[in-house]
């Protein structure tokens, strides 16, 4: 049972009584809807309805864990003081520094007390757990490559803050987000996005025969951009794409290039999703 400790990753906590109206009316995750250990994740919009601030969130005794990014903790927590006002809400620094995640794709899973289960990969079949502190000294690129193989993004590496929808990084499948909570920031234009079915880029695996280049690197089909590639891991990696346009291309047989390198796409499975193969389709 692998345990890697991800040191990049800081801790607020978010308590009071009015802890759980306070977030159901700011981000994009459903608190009403979570299960006991479970971790989803999930977002701070702007109007815009892009991704202003992502994390993993879970319940911690009578109030709420946010895992976010080290480099975006202090901004969160100093938007989410901003919309407070005189809510019976309390919002603190976590003492503890990192988090833990460990798995197991065994029948068995991982114990319960060994923290809360991340949604996410638990759509693809694998039972992964995330709590605060130290507790392995497993390489992160275990973690990486266990991510990068089910379709797992993370900001930073393979979107950018404010440039990515909610639909962008499959948060309307892996728990996300929900469209029936009621309102909260940018729920207009995410719900506008699922109603009328415009979302056109979405997370593929990418995958080559030899090593693919740098995150960055822009994918290809007859000279046109189709996307971004994201994490890398050797000759696999993620990217976030037009569908539309790469499964275009794949049904007209054109080689789909990141740089000069052959590629492969494929949508995570768990998604449900598939390329469109032509421009009706993807209207459809």
């Amino acid at each position: 049972m692998p345990a890697v400790f991800l040191k990049d990753r800081s801790l607020l906590f978010v308590s009071g009584a009015e802890a759980q109206s306070f977030l159901q009316n700011l981000i994009t995750t459903d608190i009403t809807a979570l299960g006991p250990d479970e971790a989803r994740p999930g977002a701070l919009l702007t109007p815009q309805g892009k991704i202003l601030f992502d994390f993993m969130i879970w319940q911690d005794g009578d109030g709420y864990m946010i895992e976010t990014d080290a480099g975006q903790r202090d901004g969160l927590l100093k938007r989410l003081t901003m919309y407070k006002l005189r809510a019976a809400v309390t919002l603190s620094p976590s003492t503890e520094e990192g988090v833990t995640v460990s798995w197991d794709e065994g029948a068995e899973g991982v114990r319960e007390s060994q923290g809360a289960r991340d949604s996410r990969f638990a759509k693809a079949g694998v039972t992964l757990t995330r709590r605060a502190g130290r507790h392995g000294d497993g390489a992160e690129v275990l973690y990486d490559a266990l991510r990068i193989s089910h379709g797992i993004v993370t900001s930073g590496s393979d979107f950018a803050l404010q440039d990515a929808f909610p639909h962008d990084v499959l948060m309307d499948f892996n728990g996300g987000l929900s469209f029936r909570k009621g309102c909260y920031v940018g729920q207009e234009v995410v719900s506008r996005m699922q109603h009328r079915g415009t979302a056109r880029r979405r997370v593929v695996t990418v995958s080559a025969a030899t090593a693919l280049p740098g995150t960055g690197t822009e994918i290809t089909a007859a000279g046109k951009p189709v996307g971004i590639l994201g994490s890398v891991e050797g000759g696999n990696g993620l990217a976030i794409v037009r569908i539309d346009r790469a499964g275009a291309a794949m049904a007209a047989g054109t080689p789909l290039l990141a740089g000069d390198t052959p590629v492969s796409l494929v949508l995570p499975a768990w998604s449900g999703l598939v390329f469109p193969a032509s421009a009706d389709e993807a209207s459809a």
